[in-house]
């Protein structure tokens, strides 16, 4: 699917998606790859099944943590 006028991918278009594993995910936030499963398992974390295994996107990651975002005091 091409890109509109201003360089930008079309909605739907997610051949610019980067997708990350669980392992990758974990590492990024420095969780267990458990902790991972549960936010997915939850519908805390949206994922995509790819056979027996789960990709997530890497805006949703960020997406995730700017939202989970604590600001003490």
């Amino acid at each position: 699917m091409p890109a509109t006028g201003d360089n930008r991918p079309r909605p739907g278009d997610i051949s610019e998606v980067k997708f990350l594993t669980v392992a990758e995910v974990a590492a990024t936030m420095r969780v267990s790859k458990m902790t991972v499963y549960r936010l997915v398992h939850n519908g805390d974390l949206p994922a995509v099944r790819v056979g027996r295994s789960f990709r997530v996107t890497e805006d949703d990651v960020n997406e995730y943590l700017r939202k989970s975002f604590y600001n003490a005091g």
